[in-house]
């Protein structure tokens, strides 16, 4: 049942640091038999900063937090009107590589921008999702224990100025761009709902669990 079952908790707009440490606790504590998840949120403006994550390319921070976490990349911000989803999967379990829950996170990002006729794709040289060579989507992961942890960020409809206090996942002038502008998703409710359809189908879910926030197992 495991195997092909995927919970997927809709967590509304959260603290960016209490979602990240709840993901660290369920990874460290799952076990063989505990379901993968796709958590979906909101965060307040945050800019993080991954493991290989260097401060020349924090610019301008102002009154954004920034906070060192554990998951690879550079820095990325995050605001409201972002999608934010945390796929908590067993790739071991799956019999996948990370290089192929990277590249089936991106197709699924692909392919529901496909259905809004809005041709994006990824780059081998640069994790993430790209329309017109315009970052839609940034993607930063962390492997514990065979299962994955951290996630994407797709721009829906939200304030783009914070971008330009960084050079984003480390690249100076790397022009990003939202769903909004582009006649995708007008909305984070309306992106999680298409993410979680392509999402589910490219890792081979069978069944869908859904809930509404977090409870103390995550179950």
């Amino acid at each position: 049942m495991s195997e092909s079952t995927l919970h997927v908790r809709y967590l509304g707009k959260q603290d960016y640091k209490s979602v990240w440490h709840a993901m660290q606790d369920y990874t460290d504590n799952r076990d063989a038999s505990s379901p993968d998840q796709l958590w979906l949120v909101e965060h307040p403006p945050v800019f993080t900063q991954g493991q290989a994550g260097k401060s020349e390319h924090i610019l301008n921070p102002g009154d954004i937090p920034v906070i060192q976490v554990d998951r690879g990349g550079q820095v990325t911000y995050h605001g409201p009107g972002q999608l934010v989803a945390y796929p908590l999967i067993n790739i071991k379990r799956l019999k996948i590589g990370v290089r192929q829950l990277v590249t089936d996170i991106e197709n699924s990002i692909v392919q529901m921008l496909e259905g809004y006729q809005v041709k994006a794709y990824a780059k081998a040289d640069a994790p993430g999702v790209y329309v017109d060579e315009r970052k839609v989507a940034s993607l930063g992961l962390r492997i514990r224990k065979g299962c994955s942890f951290h996630g994407l960020a797709l721009n829906v409809d939200m304030d783009m100025s914070p971008f330009h206090r960084i050079n984003p996942c480390g690249y100076a002038g790397l022009e990003m761009v939202q769903c909004k502008q582009l006649g995708g998703p007008q909305t984070v409710e309306e992106a999680g709902e298409r993410l979680v359809k392509t999402f589910s189908h490219n890792l081979g879910y069978q069944n869908l669990i859904h809930h509404q926030g977090l409870s103390e197992s995550y179950e």
